[in-house]
């Protein structure tokens, strides 16, 4: 174990994982002068350019004058405390400066130099508690990073009212020093906007991982509790990065074998690795486990028997995990069993499991993805029909978890008028980091400008300003608790995500659980320097890319507010013309209602009436034609094939140029990646120019079956000057995909 203990200290980073100092050969390449963008050589690749590190490269800073800096600022490092968050914190920096610095950092156990680094609390450090900083006020996750200077001495401080809050600290200093800021004036004081930041993981006890892309799921439970795969070290790491402080370890559509003893001890195992960074472990709770592992003749909730048993089922969940976050719950949802298999409410089977877990401050999020399997109704009213009666009765303990649009995580919906609509219930937003419909690893789509085109939409609950973010972070309704939780796109591949540019999701989503007002245009920014070069020849076009490439998406899949066109089951590729599926809303034709007059879902009051679920002035700007953005055009409207659009052009017209901006959207990607050669590693850049060549040929995949479909029911000619489809319609139906991943 010391060896092990020894090895990480050297390397940062799991097994396999690349160091972060640099070779030789990279050290006397940094010495050499540098090459001007346009004349550069190739960078060598180095042995562990395979994006296991993810973020967390800490290589050498090459400007001398900066790297001085540093050393001068940095010259010893005091840790205060033993705890293991506090020896978490010393590795981290050990690893970090020594990356950065090309250098190891003295450790002290007291400030002996000026230009010490000190952290720590109050309650550890005198030193600290001498500053008279207002700690509690940033609460228990936040921290103060401050340059001050104490008795003559100029220093540096991460400062917070508990040991979580330093390592938040920590990991921001490293990451303003692998930004190559400046520490001079140094004065930052940061907290969560959001107290629960959650990654809902997926992954099945057998490891196969729903909707992942990524290879199989992280925990190898057949090998727990006995062997602790460093790796997950390097999990609790990377989301300690973050501030990303819960993790759900089981699918959604649960297994109730994961609440037995055998199971529990291995996630307790889980539990004890993630502990020192912050991270606390939930399980998803199936709702007939009272049945299939307890004996009983039924799950209803409202049955005293039932109750007893999950209330002495959470007591062993809690003697194994002290600090057990909670249940994740889908119930009532795609045959998943729940409260309504007795009559009784989504909010009795909450506050069943909520009751149980009040005495240890555990919470439900309980999923608001619910459609009935009875009712013909629009599938995108039902959540907020079965939710909005119920606001005011869930115990305060319970967050109602709800997806970022009415469906389904398509490329493109409007924000869920479930937000904003339950003033007296904590609604959680719920993003999908893991691209189930956007094309799944291989296709290069940055999420952030979704994500906060979500958060800043305005509900009009309160009037105007009343923003999803303001419900999601309580300031609108006074919620006391709250959350945000991704549905992971880690797995066993080496660079976690199953491409390079997945990380970016992963970074993108836990650092706006922390704070939704950071902008896609900074976070691409970071990250594309964090993770590949701080070369702005290289960071200027990657960011366009970025920034451009979920609108691009939303051009060649399911453009003017059209859905749910995917492939079934699988939801790989386009298949607009599925329609045999046990219920309509499985279907593709369900959603776009093609037919010779027209296109899109009338959801105004002539129709479905979904418009009416959101409050005014939304209802009329979206329910009338001459008002709704022609981005949810065919979301909330029936459309003429000749309506005319804000382009002049027609409805049809429109669609096919859409389409087609799309494919050329990607095409202009590879473009750009091509002339990028040279500026980074090898092997990542051949890698990135592989599925880029894949993109491409699947943009026009979509584009071309798309427009050949509804091309019959317009029954209008392709627009002069774009591309004909590269093949007749019955060469697109044809297609199949038996082994698609992530079913």
């Amino acid at each position: 174990m010391n060896e092990l203990r020894h090895d990480r200290d050297r390397r940062c980073a799991g097994p396999g994982g690349a160091a972060p100092l640099l070779t030789l050969l990279g050290l006397l390449l940094v010495l050499l002068p540098v090459p001007a963008a346009g004349d550069r050589a190739p960078v060598p690749d180095e042995p562990g350019e395979d994006g296991y590190e993810l973020w967390l490269r800490y290589r050498l800073v090459e400007d001398a004058t900066l790297r001085a800096h540093y050393r001068t600022r940095l010259a010893e490092v005091v840790v205060a405390g033993e705890t293991p968050t506090a020896a978490a914190v010393r590795r981290e920096l050990r690893c970090g400066l020594r990356g950065l610095l090309g250098e190891t950092v003295p450790e002290a156990g007291a400030v002996s130099r000026d230009g010490a680094l000190v952290v720590g609390t109050p309650a550890a450090s005198p030193l600290i508690a001498g500053l008279g900083l207002d700690l509690d006020a940033l609460g228990p996750e936040g921290y103060r990073l401050l340059d001050t200077t104490v008795d003559g001495r100029r220093l540096l401080v991460v400062a917070a009212a508990t040991e979580v809050g330093t390592l938040y600290g920590t990991f921001h200093l490293l990451r303003l020093l692998q930004l190559h800021r400046h520490l001079d004036g140094l004065d930052v004081a940061a907290a969560p906007r959001v107290r629960h930041r959650v990654l809902n993981h997926w992954d099945n006890l057998d490891r196969t991982v729903e909707r992942g892309y990524a290879g199989f799921s992280l925990w190898d439970w057949h090998k727990l509790p006995d062997y602790l795969d460093p790796r997950y070290t390097d999990y609790a790491r990377a989301n300690a990065s973050l501030g990303i402080n819960g993790t759900v370890l089981t699918n959604v559509n649960a297994n109730a074998l994961v609440l037995t003893p055998m199971y529990l001890e291995k996630a307790a195992a889980l539990a004890g690795v993630f502990r020192p960074y912050g991270l606390r472990v939930y399980l998803t709770a199936r709702f007939s486990a009272p049945i299939e592992i307890g004996g009983l003749a039924t799950a209803d909730p409202l049955d005293p028997a039932v109750r007893a048993w999950w209330r002495d089922k959470v007591a062993e969940i809690y003697r194994y995990i002290p600090d057990f976050g909670g249940f994740l719950v889908k119930a009532n949802s795609e045959g998943q069993p729940g409260p309504q298999d007795y009559g009784r409410s989504h909010a009795d089977g909450a506050n069943m499991l909520a009751e149980a877990l009040a005495p240890y401050d555990g919470i439900v999020m309980w999923r608001a993805f619910v459609y009935a399997a009875d009712k013909p109704e629009d599938r995108v009213k039902q959540a907020y029909n079965e939710f909005v009666p119920l606001d005011g009765q869930f115990r305060d303990n319970v967050l109602v978890q709800v997806k970022n649009g009415p469906l389904d995580f398509q490329p493109r919906e409007p924000f869920h008028p479930l937000f904003g609509a339950m003033p007296r219930t904590p609604l959680m937003m719920e993003f999908q980091i893991t691209k189930e419909y956007l094309g799944f690893a291989t296709h290069l789509v940055y999420l952030a400008p979704m994500w906060t085109e979500v958060l800043t939409a305005d509900t009009y609950a309160r009037g105007p300003g009343s923003t999803v973010a303001r419900v999601v972070d309580g300031t609108l309704h006074g919620y006391t608790r709250t959350g945000i939780a991704g549905v992971a796109n880690t797995g066993t591949d080496r660079n976690w995500t199953g491409s390079h540019f997945d990380q970016a999701n992963w970074y993108a989503f836990g650092r706006l659980a922390w704070d939704h007002t950071l902008s896609p245009d900074t976070l691409a920014g970071e990250w594309i320097r964090l993770t590949f070069t701080h070369d702005p020849a290289f960071v200027r076009p990657v960011k366009q890319m970025m920034l451009g490439s979920r609108e691009a998406a939303v051009n060649y899949m399911t453009p003017l507010g059209l859905a749910h066109l995917m492939g079934p089951g699988h939801h790989y590729g386009p298949a607009p013309w599925y329609d045999d599926a046990p219920r309509a809303d499985w279907t593709a034709v369900y959603y776009h209602r093609a037919d010779t007059l027209g296109i899109g879902f009338d959801r105004t009051a002539t129709g479905s009436n979904a418009v009416s679920q959101y409050f005014p002035p939304l209802d009329s700007i979206y329910g009338h034609l001459d008002t709704v953005p022609e981005k949810f055009l065919l979301w909330f409207h029936h459309v003429p094939w000749d309506h005319r659009m804000a382009s002049g052009r027609t409805l049809w017209d429109e669609l096919v140029h859409r389409y087609t901006a799309g494919v050329e959207a990607v095409r202009a990607m590879r473009a750009t990646w091509r002339q990028l050669e040279g500026l980074i590693d090898a092997r990542r850049y051949e890698q990135v120019a592989a599925f880029l060549r894949i993109q491409e040929k699947e943009a026009r995949w979509w584009r071309d079956a798309c427009v050949s479909y509804f091309q019959t029911f317009s029954r209008r000619p392709i627009p002069a000057g774009l591309e004909p489809p590269a093949h007749p319609l019955d060469h697109y139906r044809a297609l199949r995909f038996p082994h698609a991943p992530g079913i």
